[in-house]
């Protein structure tokens, strides 16, 4: 049996007849950048969130990247962040010219250890940057309050738990300032790139939607030099179809988990995902911590279970940042982890059988060590 890390096309299936009418509507009207889709989508995004505002972006990395430079964040300044997530999480901070400073994570959920954050600031710190990996959110209470005793700004990486809560309160809804992706394996993903950013400030609003058309208000009058990061109109009419499906596909990948989580507890070898109880976790990802990991997925390969690393390499050890002066062993727990971790297929259109298949083959391996 073949079982793939995810099944794009079975999901697209699902629900053809809704997308293919709203790409026709788009390519009836033809107005295909900034078309009326977009506006739509950023008002049904923003009720979702819970937030005043919801501005379509032209990818997740630019989601980050304007809401940290609608903060002020550039050269000299310092953002502290988690050292373990996808890169555009630190990338977004250098390109502004600022300094990225990285955080441990917590061993059980992989989000960034509030208790970690405080002996990072400095005089040069502007903002923190949490990231609410694999779909559960960190634990924003704590990062919150640090934020305020020292007066920085909080930038909520939402990429990956777009309807994931914390305490009842949505990704998106409790920072300054939120960036999410629309990258296509993501729950609510588009069949391309694409982002957008939540915010409960006016002000804020205002700069990232001239922010993303080149710093242009009205058009053809720049008062600052911005970016082109448009979400197109195909892009926001896919997305508003998906949108009304989300939190049933959320309850499908918890249903997968749930079973997960029951058949591989107690299995000596693997430790399941832990969900803090004030949390609804969407599983962008099933991540598991593996014992002998890199044999394991040779094993998976030979079964043809597909898996993936998020992420192989903590981000202070990239050698694009070797000039930080960071060493094996300055973020410990996120190096152990990041030999350790391994994700698993888990999606709605998974089946009963291909979801035992992969079951069975997990307790397969462990049982014959």
């Amino acid at each position: 049996m073949n079982v793939p890390l995810l099944d794009l096309k079975q999901q697209y299936l699902s629900i053809k007849d809704e997308v293919d009418k709203a790409i026709a509507n788009v390519l009836g009207h033809c107005k295909f950048i900034m078309g009326p889709e977009v506006k739509q989508l950023e008002d049904e995004l923003a009720k979702y969130c819970q937030t005043g505002f919801a501005i379509g972006v032209a990818s997740g990395t630019d989601a980050l990247l304007l809401s940290l430079r609608a903060l002020g964040v550039g050269p000299g300044d310092e953002v502290i962040t988690t050292g373990f997530s996808f890169f555009a999480t630190a990338g977004v901070i250098s390109r502004l010219g600022a300094k990225p400073v990285f955080c441990d994570i917590d061993r059980s959920t992989f989000n960034i250890d509030p208790s970690a954050i405080e002996a990072k600031i400095s005089s040069r710190s502007k903002a923190i940057m949490p990231v609410h990996l694999y779909g559960q959110m960190a634990e924003m209470d704590a990062i919150m309050a640090i934020a305020k005793r020292h007066k920085l700004a909080v930038v909520e990486d939402a990429a990956q738990a777009i309807g994931a809560r914390y305490h009842d309160r949505p990704a998106g809804s409790i920072g300054e300032v939120s960036g999410f992706s629309f990258f296509p394996s993501k729950n609510l993903g588009a069949y391309g790139d694409g982002g957008f950013i939540s915010t409960n400030s006016p002000e804020l609003a205002e700069m990232l939607k001239k922010l993303r058309v080149h710093g242009a208000q009205p058009k053809y009058f720049h008062s600052l030099v911005g970016y082109n990061s448009r979400l197109d109109s195909i892009q926001a009419a896919i997305l508003l179809v998906k949108l009304k499906h989300l939190n049933k596909w959320h309850e499908g990948r918890r249903s997968k988990a749930e079973i997960y989580n029951r058949e591989l507890a107690g299995l000596k070898g693997v430790t399941v995902p832990f969900v803090h109880s004030h949390n609804y976790h969407i599983y962008h990802q099933y991540t598991i911590i593996a014992e002998n990991r890199d044999k394991l997925k040779s094993y998976l390969k030979e079964k043809e279970i597909g898996f993936e690393t998020y992420y192989p390499v903590p981000l202070h050890l990239q050698e694009c940042y070797k000039d930080l002066g960071h060493r094996p062993g300055d973020l410990p727990i996120a190096e152990e982890l990041a030999a350790k971790v391994v994700s698993l297929p888990s999606y709605p259109e998974m089946t009963e059988s291909q979801q035992t298949y992969v079951i069975d083959a997990v307790k397969g391996f462990y049982r014959a060590k």
